[in-house]
């Protein structure tokens, strides 16, 4: 198919070809990856951490289970995550940018975190045996996916019957006199933030129309209920700042 016939999507607020998406996503992260966790504190003023905590918290995850985490960046998650795993279980860190997975695997070592496996992958196409994994985690990486139904796909099948997926997104505030703040913070502020710090303020701008383009609570529910997901729900932190979005895979296999 040529570029000119190719099917579109969105890039923040532009309109590009679904086949360019992945690439320039990747250009975003290699600039900022050295910057991510702090800019992701001034952003967030710290709350993100807060956020993660919740999430894995929620997650019903036990020390024997086998672990994904999808889009891991920097390893916040799998930090977190580890702690509460045995030798009985097992990690993978995994993100489609080699910067942040870079980064993710030093400050692993720096802390003296073992026993956990890198995969530099694409969530759309997941390269695992269907029915591994017991959980499946990703935090905020969904809105970057090219294709967010065959992500969710791919994840379903990589899960074993009764496995969960979790998902940690930035979603649409509740709240309009809030909502109107945030995006004023996302928007004038955020940008600037990214060039004082990470000399980059169009990859924050990208963020932040990222954030605004990715589907409300209700619609990522029913993206994941079309993906095959059961037992779809989410719980909304901070006046909808973010969600947490939850599904399983039928004891069924489907």
């Amino acid at each position: 198919m040529s570029k000119n016939n190719s099917k579109q999507t969105s890039f923040g607020f532009k309109q590009v070809n679904e086949e360019d998406k992945a690439d320039m996503v990747g250009n975003v992260f290699d600039t900022v990856s050295e910057n991510y966790d702090l800019m992701n504190d001034l952003m967030s003023f710290g709350i993100h951490r807060l956020w993660k905590r919740i999430t894995i918290e929620t997650s019903g995850i036990r020390e024997d289970f086998k672990v994904l985490d999808l889009a891991g960046g920097t390893g916040d998650m799998v930090k977190l995550l580890r702690s509460k795993i045995s030798e009985k279980g097992s990690i993978i860190l995994s993100d489609i940018n080699w910067s942040m997975l870079e980064e993710g695997r030093n400050r692993l070592i720096d802390e003296g975190i073992e026993n956990v496996q890198l995969a530099q992958i694409d969530a759309q196409y997941l390269p695992f045996e269907a029915n591994t994994f017991d959980l499946v985690t990703i935090a905020f990486g969904l809105r970057n996916v090219t294709d967010k139904l065959a992500a969710l796909k791919s994840m379903l099948s990589v899960l074993k019957p009764g496995g969960k997926l979790v998902i940690l997104e930035f979603s649409k505030p509740t709240n309009e006199s809030f909502r109107e703040i945030y995006d004023l913070f996302s928007f004038e502020v955020i940008p600037k933030i990214g060039e004082l710090i990470a000399q980059s303020e169009e990859s924050y701008r990208y963020l932040a129309e990222s954030i605004r383009m990715h589907p409300s609570q209700e619609e990522l529910k029913e993206i994941m209920e079309k993906a095959g997901f059961t037992n779809c729900k989410f719980e909304n932190l901070t006046n909808g700042i973010v969600a947490i979005h939850s599904g399983k895979k039928g004891m069924i296999d489907v």
